[in-house]
């Protein structure tokens, strides 16, 4: 397979999206823990906020995205052993396009909960931009 190959193309977006996605993903963690202890109170520490982000009904909006996550990570991991089909990268990238559709009428509670969070933090909005200009392909 040559450098230049779309397979390469896409496995190199996938690389580059990364980062910036788990910067996202951080930036939409800690604005809904804004959120929660709005109505909650305080968070009490780490560890109290670890587990509700992986128990709480209030963060499960996010596990999509924290599972995706790992799946580029499975991918970029099988890539170094060669074992990868060639039109995986381009899956994913495909998929994180449609996963980061912000709608206030989704069906689905993270399109939902995702149009809210760019609503009320200027910061993820322009992450987002960053994000699906990336997805782009720009």
């Amino acid at each position: 397979m040559s450098a230049t190959s779309p397979d390469d193309q896409a496995v190199v977006r996938l690389q580059q999206i990364r980062p910036e996605l788990l910067k996202l993903h951080k930036a939409l963690l800690y604005s809904e823990r804004t959120v929660y202890e709005q109505t909650h109170g305080p968070i009490a520490n780490s560890g109290e906020f670890f587990r509700l982000v992986t128990e709480d009904e209030a963060f499960s909006w996010l596990r999509p995205i924290s599972q995706f996550i790992v799946q580029i990570d499975e991918l970029l991991d099988l890539r170094k052993k060669d074992k990868v089909e060639p039109e995986s990268a381009a899956i994913l990238l495909e998929k994180a396009r449609l996963m980061l559709k912000p709608n206030k009428d989704s069906l689905t509670p993270l399109g939902e909960r995702y149009f809210q969070a760019i609503q009320r933090d200027s910061q993820i909005a322009l992450m987002h931009a960053d994000m699906a200009d990336k997805l782009r392909g720009e």
